[in-house]
């Protein structure tokens, strides 16, 4: 086996899979609640979270009503602006302050745990009673100590991380996919009923 190959299989089998799977039930019932879930990292970790966001606003693998799910490095407008007025620290927290609510959702991506916008933006989430989930590479980080939990890839390389938080992307969109259908099949109270 390539041996990068044997390492990204390594780092799955010790990454915690089942705390994402929880996330994704977590997030199904919020989001069918009427809460957003926002998504932010830099770079190929930027392209995750927008990955994250288009399998939950448009669909995974199973059919299902689009849920609210933003990627905040996407608009790019807003992200320039507040970039060129407060500096590329603040180009997430300001956008989650703007749009976050009590009981939304942040999703943070970051190999390093250590990306300067990615913590203001889980600063900000804490202030907003925001939840926030994070994926991090290896243990500590600052991140890390700042989120509500967190799932580490006990990887050395960038890139074997940002695969396994790929991995985890779909893990947590199936484990919506499924809560979503769960809650859509009626108890059998309630077809007694009709």
């Amino acid at each position: 086996m390539h041996e990068h190959l044997r390492k990204l299989c390594a780092a799955l089998e010790l990454t915690e899979t089942s705390r994402v799977e929880e996330w994704g039930r977590r997030a199904a019932r919020a989001l069918l609640d009427g809460r957003r879930l926002f998504a932010c990292g830099n770079g190929g970790s930027a392209a995750e979270a927008q990955h994250l966001t288009a399998e939950l606003t448009g669909r995974f693998e199973d059919e299902r009503e689009p849920l609210s799910a933003i990627a905040l490095h996407a608009e790019t407008s807003s992200l320039t602006a507040v970039a060129n007025d407060y500096g590329y620290r603040q180009v997430y927290a300001r956008q989650l302050r703007a749009h976050a609510r009590p009981g939304d959702l942040l999703v943070c991506l970051s190999t390093s745990g250590t990306s300067g916008n990615v913590v203001a933006a889980a600063k900000a989430a804490h202030e907003l009673g925001v939840t926030c989930w994070s994926l991090t590479g290896p243990e500590p980080s600052v991140l890390e100590s700042i989120s509500d939990e967190t799932v580490a890839v006990p990887a050395d390389s960038t890139s074997t991380v940002q695969e396994v938080h790929l991995a985890l992307v779909h893990v947590f969109c199936a484990a919506v996919d499924r809560e979503v259908a769960a809650r859509a099949v009626p108890s059998p109270r309630e077809g007694a009923r009709s």
